[in-house]
């Protein structure tokens, strides 16, 4: 089969690699239907985290048709077309059913196997999969494929940061995450919904999914600007989808006292000071986000159009030229990009 792998920084290449197996009983092997490019895919990319192993599989965002099951999985069929989360779960151990299920005891990340492939295999299929209504539209694909990360985690990070009616949201991060943090803040009926963007073309698409207002300004001048528009006391909810330190100062800073920071972007070199945070009187709360809690009921959304998730791809390239989709939202010539196969 054909796989995404990266051998260092800038350096993908699309190439021939064994086929996905079943490995254990509760797997399923399933062809993957539509693949994408993650923002947390460059940070390798860059040089900035280092690969696990190399040549490295790509990929973590997948939708597909199961191919093969695993003797001891009992939901799934040959031929159901399915969405699944970038972390497998069980759904059964008790972290999962308090709702993290990217926290299972039994975890695996996808990223680790690989889904910018043309088969994937997924560990405890049963718990990880959900099956669509139907075979879907072509025009619902690139929706469903946000459901297996970018949505849900920008779900997570608003409902982390308790957006909802009456609410104030700010959101630091015009990347896909942060996009679609916006498009949830929205569907949890917040009432005014600040973007931090500098970018007009993902300032247009914060404004098509709900935000009120747009922040360019950034740092100090960034949390001024915010605490103008919320009488000097700053956002109720604040979701933080970038991962720097700048970008968590930033956040952290523009939520007002007793307000909640939903954080969601992956962490690298972020210090908080201790007495800092004691002092600002605020909730934190965030990490890798349990996608497989809301995966049923944003492919509901999507089946019935109520959303459009899809939207932030704004660049589809055929499989084979995944490094100029590396490349493109690198050089933020795209948001976010979706491999044809």
């Amino acid at each position: 089969m054909r796989a995404v792998m990266m051998y260092g920084p800038g350096d993908v290449r699309v190439e021939e690699r064994e086929k996905s197996r079943i490995e254990e009983p509760t797997d399923a092997v399933i062809r993957v239907t539509a693949a994408c490019i993650c923002g947390s895919d460059l940070w390798p990319y860059r040089g900035a985290e280092p690969l696990g192993i190399t040549p490295q599989p790509m990929g973590h965002e997948y939708i597909g048709i199961v191919e093969e099951i695993g003797s001891e999985v009992t939901t799934l069929q040959p031929g159901d077309y399915v969405v699944g989360s970038f972390v497998a779960s069980d759904n059964t151990c008790e972290i999962c059913q308090a709702g993290y299920q990217s926290r299972c005891v039994h975890n695996v990340m996808m990223g680790a196997i690989g889904t910018q492939a043309e088969y994937a295999r997924i560990p405890l299929a049963d718990g990880t999969l959900v099956k669509t209504p139907g075979e879907p539209t072509p025009d619902l694909i690139p929706s469903l494929l946000a459901a297996s990360d970018v949505l849900g985690t920008g779900w997570f990070a608003a409902v982390a940061a308790e957006a909802g009616p009456g609410k104030t949201v700010a959101v630091v991060g015009d990347g896909a995450v942060g996009l679609l943090g916006i498009l949830a803040a929205k569907q949890l009926g917040a009432e005014r919904i600040i973007a931090m963007s500098r970018h007009a073309d993902r300032q247009a698409l914060a404004k098509k999914f709900g935000a009120t207002d747009i922040v360019s300004e950034r740092g100090e001048a960034g949390v001024a600007k915010i605490k103008e528009l919320t009488n000097g006391l700053g956002a109720h909810s604040v979701i933080e989808a970038v991962g720097t330190q700048e970008a968590m100062d930033q956040a952290r800073q523009a939520a007002r006292m007793g307000g909640h920071v939903g954080f969601v972007g992956v962490s690298h070199d972020v210090d908080i000071d201790g007495l800092e945070l004691f002092f600002s009187s605020i909730h934190l709360h965030g990490g890798p986000a349990p996608v497989r809690q809301y995966l049923e009921h944003l492919i509901e959304l999507i089946w019935n159009r109520e959303i459009d998730p899809g939207a932030v791809f704004d660049l589809t390239l055929p499989f084979d030229d995944a490094a100029e989709g590396y490349k493109a939202m690198n050089e933020r010539r795209a948001t976010k990009v979706l491999l044809e196969f």
